[in-house]
């Protein structure tokens, strides 16, 4: 197995229990509501159409993603047969799963050179480092070497924190202490990790909302001293989002995609919310791929995020 084969690997039975459990809310809410849309209807029509972008929207889908959706699956009623509600649900089923994987076919993390670094973007609260703790065990437990970066260096706890994760996953762990300077850190951890033939470098990164000038300035110093080390570096900058928040974790993606090149999204705690939604609204909304999803508090609960096992858990 290559060192990022893990990045594809098929969902093993826990996990595909795991998902379903995390996404039980939604799952629940959805399909009480998708079940009232399509019971006894016998056409498509205006009122059928005006159910279905209701329930999706109280899912957080997003309005244009909805709009989106409907069209390509009014096309497909229109000139495929149907027989009842078992195939319109599939159809739709299907158009969902087609328009996430449209964006995550974009993701490409091998041809890398060791290591492969992340720098990891989001607002405090979110569950920013709590992700990075968890994919640093994920990574160590596919037998991958690990090192993080402390690069939130404005809040003590975001410091302990990193540290504590560290010692439970048994990675190493570079930091420079409060209140230094976040793009320091981050050279000294990228360094460290070609030095020590790591196989994934993950550099934390301050969660205040700035002002749009000051944040992208901030990040992009960051960037900047990291590719001293190498040019085409960091080679994914993952924006951490919280899926319990809705609509406002469209506004945090807005802010961070303006200020810098994100290029993967971890949606977090999709277990505490019934709009689980919002990972197929900000992932085509912003044109970016979901990478991760959270779906639970245990140290497991984080998983690469897959279209089709996570339409399956929704629609059941």
């Amino acid at each position: 197995m290559g060192i990022f084969d893990f990045f594809k690997r098929n969902k093993t039975e826990v996990e595909k229990e795991s998902l379903t459990k995390g996404l039980e809310k939604t799952k629940t809410s959805f399909l009480s509501k998708l079940s009232s849309t399509f019971f006894g209807r016998t056409k498509i029509d205006e009122d059928f159409l005006d159910d279905l972008e209701e329930t999706l929207v109280s899912a957080d889908v997003g309005i244009e993603t909805t709009l989106k959706i409907i069209k390509q699956f009014e096309h497909r009623v229109a000139k495929e047969k149907y027989t009842g509600i078992d195939d319109l649900n599939r159809i739709l089923k299907e158009e969902i799963c087609q328009l996430l994987q449209t964006h995550n076919d974009k993701l490409n993390m091998n041809g890398h050179n060791k290591p492969y670094v992340i720098m990891v973007v989001g607002v405090n609260g979110v569950g920013k480092t709590t992700t990075i703790g968890k994919l640093a065990n994920k990574f160590k437990n596919e037998g991958l070497k690990v090192v993080l970066g402390a690069g939130d260096t404005f809040r003590a706890a975001a410091v302990d924190q990193l540290k504590i994760w560290s010692e439970r996953s048994g990675v190493e762990f570079i930091s420079k202490g409060m209140n230094t300077d976040p793009a320091a850190v981050a050279y000294e951890a990228v360094n460290y990790g070609y030095q020590t033939q790591a196989d994934v470098v993950i550099i934390d990164t301050a969660g205040r909302l700035h002002n749009k000038v000051n944040l992208m300035n901030e990040l992009s110093k960051i960037k900047r001293v990291m590719q001293k080390v190498r040019e085409d570096l960091p080679h994914e900058i993952l924006l951490v989002l919280d899926g319990t928040t809705g609509q406002n974790a469209f506004e945090q993606a807005k802010q961070f995609t303006s200020a810098t090149d994100v290029n993967a999204l971890a949606v977090t705690k999709l277990d505490g919310t019934a709009k689980g939604g919002v990972v197929i609204g900000i992932s085509d909304q912003f044109n970016i791929p979901v990478k991760y999803i959270g779906v639970g508090e245990k140290m497991d609960d984080i998983m690469v995020f897959d279209p089709e096992s996570y339409v399956e858990s929704i629609f059941g």
